[in-house]
């Protein structure tokens, strides 16, 4: 499933901590910004068409499309091959972790079945800021081998219970 989401938010945005006065511990959640930011990416995806998590095992492909500043054919004349090096835009590690959050329950059941991550920060374009994000089923064609072999099968394995 390919969607077109709204520009993250960074993961210095994303959670708020917070020290009560004389306490021993710290509380973190998800800030406000967070749970706008779900909503938007909850709407935009089902928009789409997405209308179940994909369950099990999944590869996840993100395009991230940094703001195009107006002085962009100025900056493409004077350094064609880099112009946009440094075009204002989200660290793609932080962009990653507030989308692959903000996709739980959404596109997959939970983030720990993203088996797979791809991430390209992209030339900005006349269509603006924004995140593409592909996500796909892991279709696995063969059981894994099992781990442990009898000793006399003539693999060389060995059976758990005869480890010393």
């Amino acid at each position: 499933m390919k969607l077109i989401l709204p520009y993250p938010i960074s993961a210095n945005l994303y959670w708020r901590t917070v020290v009560a006065k004389g306490a021993q511990f710290a509380n973190t959640y998800v800030s406000p910004d967070a749970v706008r930011y779900k909503r938007q990416v909850k709407i935009a995806a089902y928009d789409q068409g997405m209308r179940e998590p994909i369950k099990g095992r999944v590869s996840v492909a993100v395009e991230l499309y940094p703001h195009r500043p107006v002085d962009w054919q100025k900056r493409a004349r004077a350094s064609p091959m880099d112009w946009d090096d440094d075009v204002r835009c989200i660290d793609l590690d932080n962009a990653l972790k507030v989308l692959l959050d903000a996709l739980r329950k959404i596109a997959y059941t939970d983030d720990a079945w993203v088996r797979r991550i791809a991430a390209e920060r992209m030339e900005p374009d006349h269509e603006g800021e924004r995140v593409i994000v592909t996500v796909e089923p892991i279709v696995r064609v063969s059981p894994q081998p099992p781990l442990f072999l009898s000793a006399g099968d003539g693999s060389g394995g060995t059976r758990p219970e005869n480890l010393h």
